[in-house]
């Protein structure tokens, strides 16, 4: 059985509001950090079962203030919204990078069923 791959570098570039992870497969993420506000892992958004998930709006211009080591298996993101509460593991992390596109349009396509006008992020030129 092949191993799970694991995080070789992780790099926040706070003016482009993005996460880099680079895993061990070679694969290499660059995560917004506007999703992964919204596909936190905790329960404020993921909810206490199947159906119970919070859609979260106007998290555009969200930035991460501080990632914290959580043993040996994850990261504690700290957004500059308060929201600290979600635990990323590494194959959490690996399956938002593998799934960006797909999650993305999911998450937009909620937005707009709520009614939800997503505006252009202060920090990604219009276009």
């Amino acid at each position: 059985m092949n191993e799970k791959p694991m995080p070789t570098e992780i790099t926040l570039h706070k003016a482009q509001h993005l996460l880099e992870v680079a895993y061990s497969d070679g694969r290499r993420f660059e995560l917004p950090t506007e999703y992964l506000r919204v596909y936190s892992p905790s329960a404020e958004v993921r909810g206490h079962a199947p159906g119970e998930e919070t859609l979260q709006l106007g998290k555009e211009d969200v930035n991460i203030e501080q990632i914290e080591q959580v043993g040996s298996y994850a990261v504690q993101l700290h957004f500059d919204d308060g929201h600290n509460t979600g635990i990323y593991a590494w194959d959490t992390l690996y399956d938002l990078g593998i799934n960006k596109d797909k999650y993305w349009q999911k998450y937009v396509a909620r937005l707009e069923a709520a009614g939800h006008k997503r505006k252009q992020p202060a920090h990604q030129p219009a276009g």
